[in-house]
């Protein structure tokens, strides 16, 4: 759920964002929370109060056997119209629809990036409950409860270019809320809410990328809202949207 407040009243302080390399390849039936503990201390990064994990979908998905074998395009366009919701529009070979979820992305977030010739990737079943279950063990693991979030690449209606943003979240408030507020010069906010899990999301993304291998990045000293929430909380519900 959202919450009101706080984070911005802060002092701010420098945030810094540190790639987890020799992370390696994932498998259906790895332990995530693991693999990640055994790169930091591989790599002598230790966990702080305060620190944020952000995990891209693709190692989660992996490691929850949501690898699919598809023998061509054919069979491609077949697993994204299995795994729509509802789609929206189309263009050619794009398909811009509506997962199970509730997001609205293309191909119905089935990806062929970033995994083996042949395979295609669908996402979480429940991103909230995988970060949540991450952040369990890497808990027990470290002795530091992190919030954990879940990320995949997005496009943005009316922007160019992609961005990542929080598909899973667990152990924050994925909304800060500054309605009834005030603004530096006094004026209520009568309608900011910011999307911190979506910030922390497309942060981390900066030191990571489909190319270097690095699936996994801790931020420190974002000052992160305290509280329980799910990414499912960013989810704009369908009385509220105004272009569909």
């Amino acid at each position: 759920m959202p919450v009101r407040g706080g984070l911005y009243d802060s002092p701010m302080h420098g945030v810094s964002i540190i790639p987890i390399e020799g992370i390696g390849d994932i498998t259906e039936g790895d332990d995530v929370a693991a693999s990640i503990a055994d790169a930091l201390d591989g790599a002598g990064l230790g966990v702080e109060p305060g620190d944020v994990l952000v995990v891209t979908h693709k190692i989660v998905s992996k490691a929850e056997g949501l690898t699919v074998e598809i023998a061509d395009d054919a069979a491609y366009r077949e697993l994204v119209a299995s795994e729509a919701l509802h789609v929206i529009r189309r263009r050619g070979d794009l398909v811009i629809a509506k997962t199970r979820h509730g997001y609205i992305c293309a191909n119905a977030g089935v990806d062929r990036s970033n995994t083996a010739a042949g395979t295609a990737l669908l996402l979480p079943r429940d991103p909230d409950r995988s970060a949540h279950t991450i952040r369990l063990r890497l808990s027990r693991r470290t002795g530091v409860d992190m919030p954990v979030i879940i990320s995949d690449t997005f496009g943005r209606p009316w922007r160019r270019g992609l961005t990542d943003i929080a598909i899973g979240v667990s152990g924050m408030a994925p909304i800060l809320d500054l309605r009834g507020t005030s603004d530096m010069y006094g004026r209520v906010l009568d309608v900011t809410e910011v999307a911190v899990a979506d910030e922390l999301a497309a942060a981390a993304d900066l030191v990571m990328g489909k190319a270097t291998g690095i699936p996994a990045a801790i931020i420190r000293g974002a000052e992160v809202p305290a509280g329980s929430g799910r990414a499912a909380d960013l989810v704009r519900p369908a009385d509220e949207d105004l272009f569909r």
